[in-house]
C-alpha cells in the first residue's frame, strides 16, 4: 500500500479545484477544454488516492504522520 502524502486540507482544496476544473470543460471550448477536464481529472484523482507522484519525487509530504 501506498502511504499517503497530501494531507486532509490541501486534500479537500484539490477535490474542489478538480470539480471546477471538471465544471469548466463544459463552458470552455477548444484545447483549453480539454486541459481543463485533464488538470481537474489528475486533482480529483490525487485528492482520492491522498498521493501525489511529484510530492513523493521532490520528498514532500504535507500529511500529517501516526
Amino acid at each position: 500500500m501506498i502511504e499517503t502524502n497530501v494531507g486532509q486540507t490541501e486534500r479537500l482544496m484539490r477535490a474542489a479545484l478538480g470539480i471546477v476544473g471538471v465544471a469548466l470543460f463544459f463552458v470552455l471550448t477548444g484545447w483549453l477544454q480539454w486541459l481543463a477536464l485533464v488538470v481537474g481529472l489528475v486533482l480529483l484523482t490525487t485528492a482520492a488516492v491522498g498521493w501525489c507522484p511529484p510530492y513523493s519525487l521532490l520528498g514532500i509530504n504535507t500529511a500529517r504522520r501516526r
